[in-house]
């Protein structure tokens, strides 16, 4: 009985060793806000089998619209994340060193849309939406430069406040909440739209990344996982029709209020975003001049207190 007791014991053991062996080998993917077209490389490279064909367990979890893939990423509840240039030089600078293992955007989609028929630039003092959680860096240094004294107005998600008349204006992305404004019916021209891209604040916006610490333990897996996504994406700009299908699987599991002219909206503004302008293709790569102009931008509004180089971000 003692014997067979021990047996048991030590077979217990070898699971629990095993299952921690398992769950070490797999990267838990936490993109940054909830499911949507803005993703969609990932999902594809999940569901066609990319992951699996290099090699790679990835696990994509997604977290409500308060919450804070940041926090998870610096308390190992994720391995990897997407974030803006902006964000990561100011985790970077917080201490928190960080690697840029694959850059999905080539151009900002940031823009400010204004109350009917007014110029944001002419709306000194106005009320400005902006997101709750950790986004919106360049728009407070776009703010600060052009001396604009905004006041910001925080809110979780959504363009409820602006189309209530609530605020004056609100940030944007051009792929998400620009065109729920053009569902809900709101008119927009271009002298209500500030896009920052066009406007001197042309800063890339998502990529991957992960911790230094967790990434030099696994560089392979990382390479593997980054090649895999990129994968993901290429697929996705080849089979956008297919690739909606797979996104409103994640979609619907997560019951996300959204709709399918919505997300093949998004689609296809994420797909050109992610296309150089100077070279005309998708890189795929995290440019030095961006990363020199966020830090430029940053800096003279305080915002960091350090040049964060460019080799401090990649490999």
């Amino acid at each position: 009985m003692k014997r067979i007791l021990i047996l048991m014991i030590t077979a217990l053991l070898v699971l629990s060793q095993s299952a921690k062996a398992q769950d070490s080998e797999t990267i838990v993917f936490t993109p940054q806000w909830t499911a949507q077209a803005q993703f969609a490389g990932y999902y594809v490279a999940e569901a066609k089998g990319f992951y699996r064909e290099a090699g790679v367990k990835v696990k994509i979890e997604h977290l409500l619209a308060t919450q804070s893939a940041v926090k998870r990423l610096l308390n190992n509840d994720c391995q990897a994340t997407t974030l803006q240039l902006c964000q990561a030089l100011e985790i970077v600078d917080g201490g928190v060193p960080l690697v840029n293992i694959l850059q999905t955007s080539m151009n900002n989609a940031m823009v400010i849309v204004s109350a009917r028929g007014k110029n944001p630039l002419t709306q000194k003092g106005a009320r400005v939406g902006i997101w709750n959680v950790e986004f919106g860096q360049l728009a407070i240094c776009m703010s600060m430069k052009e001396r604009l004294d905004y006041q910001w107005v925080r809110c979780a998600q959504g363009i409820n406040l602006f189309v209530a008349g609530a605020l004056d204006a609100t940030l944007a992305m051009s792929y998400n909440e620009y065109y729920q404004l053009v569902q809900a019916g709101f008119e927009m021209n271009e002298k209500d739209v500030y896009r920052f891209c066009n406007h001197g604040y042309n800063v890339q916006e998502d990529g991957v990344y992960m911790t230094r610490e967790y990434y030099e333990k696994h560089p392979e897996m990382a390479k593997k996982f980054a090649q895999a996504s990129r994968k993901g994406w290429e697929w996705a700009a080849q089979h956008p029709e297919e690739t909606i299908d797979i996104v409103m699987r994640y979609v619907e599991k997560d019951h996300i209020s959204t709709n399918r002219v919505m997300q093949r909206l998004m689609l296809k503004e994420v797909l050109r975003l992610q296309i150089d302008r100077e070279s005309k293709k998708r890189e795929f790569r995290l440019r030095p001049d961006m990363v020199r102009q966020a830090n430029k931008l940053m800096l003279e509004n305080l915002m960091l207190s350090r040049e964060v180089g460019y080799k401090e971000l990649v490999e």
